[in-house]
């Protein structure tokens, strides 16, 4: 008889006053001894300023933090507003439905409805559930994944995918320049038109003790980009200077993480930035992340333009696949 999976949904609609032992983090870890600093607060981007200077923003954002709040781009409120809501119709579905679509990530299939894509090294657990796909290349899409339920998922998507592309290429255009580089550089190593965007649906339920948790580990993306909406329950917390700092919601505006490959691609000068994400006791957390990624095949090291005598190459180059494969596998890239 298969053992069915548990989803931590699941176990919150359970009413449970006590957080089983397997999400309880090490001392270290836990939000209640490794508060966020008061007072400071991440860079917000207008990309309605000046051209020179929201290259100069972006530059120096990504370069000391990694992340920054995007505002006045051109993905509109009504697309951000049915991706939220066709991904909370989800995750509403009875279990039973929402199984049909469950992934396997021990056979190699990502795709689906999951609830942990990597386990750490003591087997501790994160409070969360997910929804991951594939979203563009049309190739590389496997709508049977899909969710049929909503019937406005698949539009609603596709339409966020299309605005979000056209912001992701503004953005990989500006951090070029700020780099000093012609705008389609980064763009151009990432395989132009073979760019691969990944959405992943992060659901983080009520946690009866969310002092103890966490909703995803500290860790970097191993994309080159990730942009992130979420809804209005606060968790995300980014790494700066030896500290967490916490990232406040800013209606619409669109959350830019630093991902491993730009890190890479930039030889350091832009930052791969660490975050985690809280849970809270009483509401439910959801995020929307999409990664930008390049596809398997492509060879991804520091840009040659960017390296002399002065600044040698700190990272080796290999394929995103080898990159992949290691990064999941803990293997020091």
């Amino acid at each position: 008889m298969e053992v069915e999976r548990v989803r931590v949904q699941s176990l919150a609609h359970e009413g449970l006053h006590v957080l089983p032992a397997q999400f309880i983090r090490p001392a270290s870890e836990r939000p209640e001894n490794s508060k966020a600093l008061d007072g400071v607060t991440v860079p917000v981007i207008s990309l309605s300023q000046p051209h020179d200077v929201v290259v100069d923003e972006i530059s120096r954002a990504c370069s000391e933090w990694g992340f920054f709040l995007l505002t006045d781009h051109d993905v509109s409120p009504v697309a951000i507003l049915r991706l939220k809501e066709v991904g909370e119709e989800f995750f509403n579905l009875p279990l039973k439905e929402k199984e049909s679509y469950a992934n396997d990530p021990s056979s190699g299939r990502f795709d689906g409805y999951g609830t942990k894509m990597t386990k750490n090294l003591d087997e501790k657990v994160e409070w969360m559930d997910y929804f991951f796909h594939v979203m563009y290349p049309p190739k590389k899409v496997n709508y049977d994944i899909w969710p049929k339920n909503p019937p406005s998922y698949r539009g609603a998507i596709e339409e966020y995918s299309r605005e979000l592309q056209q912001v992701t290429n503004k953005l990989l255009e500006l951090l070029s320049e700020g780099l000093g580089l012609e705008g389609k550089a980064l763009r151009s190593c990432l395989r132009d038109e073979e760019i691969e965007y990944e959405m992943k649906i992060n659901m983080y339920p009520p946690c009866p003790q969310p002092e103890l948790a966490l909703g995803v580990e500290p860790h970097t993306d191993m994309s080159a980009l990730t942009l992130l909406v979420p809804n209005d329950v606060p968790g995300l917390q980014v790494w700066k200077d030896g500290n967490w700092v916490a990232v406040n919601y800013l209606p619409n505006a669109l959350f830019v993480h630093v991902g491993d490959q730009v890190e890479v691609l930039s030889n350091g000068k832009y930052k791969s930035v660490l975050h985690r994400s809280l849970v809270d006791k009483e509401r439910t957390r959801m995020s929307w992340a999409v990664f930008v990624t390049p596809p398997y095949e492509a060879m991804i090291g520091p840009i040659p333009e960017l390296i002399n005598g002065e600044n040698p190459s700190k990272y080796s180059t290999k394929t995103y696949a080898e990159y992949r494969h290691r990064k999941f596998n803990k293997i020091p890239q």
